[in-house]
This record gives structure tokens, C-alpha cells and sequence, in this order.
């Protein structure tokens, strides 16, 4: 899809909020409500925009536990990496996972409602496997920057 100025304009909006009705976007940027409606759909059917999501409040919510884990296979290739990748999708509680490179194979973001639900996972998820080598957790004291948006302009 070939996208223009107005395409970014409405995208970043999109990402700092959803909620804003075509005609305020339209305001923003000088198109009518019903030309953002029509990029926006272009945008939604082009897979340029993925999902419209809520973002909640884990703190209104009761508290959750955010883990970050580093994980090291032991041997690589495609079986092993594609298992783990299948594995992580199985579980709620992760809420992002990355397959990377450097000193670790994957980090995973893991959230909880109670250490000891993460402690199933661990033994779950890493301990059980024989092909894991190591994992290292980093439980999250503070957020300091969340964001899902993906710089544009």
C-alpha cells in the first residue's frame, strides 16, 4: 500500500488513541470525517493496522507480577526454536515473546497475578524442558515507559 502525509498523520494518532471519532481526527489533520474513515479502512485492510487494542490497568485490576526472563536453549535450530516459539503461545501470562540474537535466545515478558502462578510457569515452561540451558528472571520493581507505538514522523 502506498501510503501519504495524511496515512502517518492518522496512524499516529490511531496509536496514541483509538477512541477519537473520525471527524476530531479529521479536524487534526484537514480531511473530512469521511475521507479518514476510507484511509482508515485501506489501513485496516492493508494489515498496515494489525489490531485496535485496550490497554489495562493491571494496578485497577488487582496487581499483577511482570517478569522479564532471559532464556538460553541449549542447541539451536529450526525444530527447538519453532517448539519454544509454540510453547510461549500456549500460555496467557506471556505477554510478549522475542526470538533474538546475542547472549540469549528469547525474551519472553511474563505477567502474573501471583508469584506463585509464575513458579508453575518456570517449571512449566523452562524447567521441564530438556532443552533449555538457562533462564534468568527480572522481576519488574516499576514501569517507567509502556508503549506499543512505532515512531512515524
Amino acid at each position: 500500500m502506498h501510503m501519504g502525509s495524511f496515512d502517518y498523520q492518522l496512524l499516529n494518532l490511531m496509536q496514541s488513541n483509538t477512541r477519537r471519532t473520525t471527524e476530531e481526527m479529521g479536524q487534526l489533520i484537514g480531511l473530512s470525517a469521511t475521507a479518514v474513515q476510507r484511509r482508515l479502512k485501506a489501513l485496516r485492510q492493508s494489515g498496515v493496522i494489525e489490531k485496535e487494542i485496550a490497554v489495562l490497568s493491571p494496578v485497577e485490576l488487582g496487581g499483577h507480577i511482570l517478569v522479564i526472563v532471559e532464556v538460553v536453549l541449549v542447541q539451536g535450530g529450526s525444530s527447538v526454536v519453532d517448539n519454544f516459539k509454540k510453547k510461549t503461545l500456549a500460555y496467557p501470562e506471556v505477554q510478549q515473546s522475542y526470538y533474538v540474537a546475542g547472549d540469549n535466545d528469547f525474551i519472553l515478558v511474563i505477567a502474573t497475578k501471583s508469584m506463585q502462578r509464575y513458579d508453575i510457569i518456570t517449571q512449566e515452561l523452562f524447567l521441564n524442558d530438556k532443552t533449555i540451558l538457562k533462564f534468568h528472571s527480572n522481576v519488574v520493581m516499576g514501569n517507567v515507559k509502556v508503549s506499543l507505538e512505532v515512531p512515524l514522523l
